[in-house]
């Protein structure tokens, strides 16, 4: 995995920025390369019935105002702006933007895709509730970014917003852990993933080779787990109340047979 050096500069008056060393996050070759293995056919099809339970959990009535932070190609928010909500996508790569335009386009729904840092992103409204499928949180190397990240989406929800987070939580991880695994995709691609618990149980780094067409890409990066406790805690401590877990976005409590971790925080 690339170094990582950040800091953090503060005046008055001014916002937090952030200066750092390109991460495999902010690397756009990995994003396009790895595509086809994230968002596959399969994943797309399934997007349809995640986001009826990801607004079921949310409790908004239609019409309601939705912040889809790290949006990625725009597989939810254009199933919940068929459902009939405000969508407004947030993400960092150009690439999945274009691609979520012209699907929404495709199906024929309205849908704001904008290219920002969920961290620092500025916005000029608020929404009624925000949320970020797919494990696209815990990949910053310092894990005060998380915390900022969710601090900058507490911001912007009105009072009352929810805010929905879906995960790989590290109980589920560690119950079902297995270092190596192999799979071949809907068109063909042979996925092989290798995976290592680092220290104290705070990452899992990944090794991700594909192979197809005699073509082999392989790239390793980490990602931080959290537990229920530990994701409830970071929620609280930027502000939400009322925090909720689940093992599914249909809503099964979170237990010992959770197949992800799921959070529902309230902004008082």
């Amino acid at each position: 995995m690339p170094s990582r050096r950040h800091a953090r500069t503060m005046s008055p008056g001014r916002k937090a920025v952030l200066t750092m060393d390109p991460a495999w996050h902010e690397d756009d070759r990995f994003w396009e390369t790895f595509y086809p293995v994230m968002f596959h056919a399969g994943r797309w099809k399934a997007a349809a019935d995640e986001a009826v339970e990801a607004a079921a959990l949310l409790e908004l009535p239609k019409g309601a105002e939705i912040l889809d932070f790290c949006c990625g190609p725009g597989r939810h928010a254009i199933e919940l702006a068929n459902l009939g909500y405000g969508i407004t996508g947030l993400d960092r790569t150009q690439r999945y933007l274009d691609i979520a335009r012209e699907k929404a386009g495709e199906v024929g729904v309205q849908a704001t895709f904008v290219q920002g840092d969920a961290r620092l992103h500025e916005w000029d409204r608020s929404f009624d509730a925000a949320l970020s499928l797919y494990t696209s949180f815990g990949y910053f190397e310092d894990p005060g970014e998380d915390r900022m990240m969710l601090s900058n989406v507490h911001a912007v929800l009105g009072p009352g917003g929810r805010i929905l987070l879906d995960m790989s939580g590290k109980e589920v991880v560690a119950r079902a852990f297995a270092a190596d695994s192999s799979e071949i995709l809907p068109d063909g691609t042979k996925l092989t993933e290798s995976r290592t618990v680092e220290p104290d149980w705070e990452w899992v780094r990944n090794t991700w080779v594909i192979d197809k067409d005699g073509q082999r890409h392989e790239t390793t990066f980490r990602v931080r787990v959290y537990s229920g406790v530990e994701l409830k805690a970071v929620l609280l401590s930027v502000g939400f109340s009322d925090v909720r877990l689940y093992g599914s976005l249909d809503g099964t409590p979170y237990d010992q047979q959770a197949r992800r971790l799921v959070a529902v925080a309230t902004k008082p």
